[in-house]
């Protein structure tokens, strides 16, 4: 048996702020940090063979903490693209309950959370999907299938892909999901790269609210 774990990045300072990050490089905010180090408390009891990461260092940096909590060293880390947020086009940097005012509910529920709603200049959760599952089925199960555990440290948009994929989804139930920050969530693979179970840790209840 093999477990996969999805962790979001701890809170960004844009996060913070109620700005719309998607591919801006922001950091961590302090809170963030903590959010990290009580991630890798629910993490105590699975080795961590390989880890997986955006390109932006708010992800980078929570799977580094978590290692660091664990006291592993020299776990290879590869940091892709293919995991990075959704690009939010003409939003990003934008605070997002602005916009809700400004374009209203529905329109707001569309650009947050719909599947193939287009943004200007920016992308949809489909086009997030068609980039992630890839990556993950070329580099990830793989490496499930040999009996590692993997831990993917990624972002709200990114995950929601994934785990379209690994739960098999619907276009509006991945439109309803939410993953939030400080949550882990645990995927236990069996050789062939089934799934045998599926759990979540440290729910977090304010998770629409980012």
């Amino acid at each position: 048996m093999a477990s996969l774990v999805l962790v979001r990045h701890g809170k960004s300072e844009w996060n913070e702020l109620g700005l719309w990050t998607g591919w801006k490089d922001v950091d961590l905010h302090e809170e963030g940090k903590l959010d990290a180090k009580k991630m890798a408390q629910h993490l105590i009891d699975i080795e961590i063979h390989q880890v997986h990461t955006s390109k932006l260092k708010r992800a980078k940096d929570t799977a580094a903490i978590i290692l660091e909590s664990l006291g592993l060293k020299n776990v290879p880390i590869r940091e892709h693209e293919a995991l990075n947020e959704r690009h939010y086009g003409v939003y990003a940097g934008k605070n997002k309950w602005q916009v809700k005012e400004e374009v209203g509910e529905t329109e707001f529920q569309n650009i947050r959370r719909g599947w193939n709603h287009p943004i200007p200049e920016g992308e949809t959760l489909k086009d997030v999907y068609e980039r992630a599952i890839p990556y993950f089925e070329e580099n990830i199960l793989p490496q499930l299938k040999s009996g590692e555990n993997v831990l993917v440290a990624a972002h709200g948009n990114s995950l929601r892909a994934l785990t379209k994929h690994l739960r098999n989804l619907s276009e509006d139930e991945v439109s309803n999901l939410e993953i939030g920050i400080g949550e882990v969530h645990i995927y236990n693979f069996d050789s062939k790269g089934n799934i045998i179970n599926y759990e979540v840790k440290g729910v977090n209840p304010d998770k629409g609210m980012i």
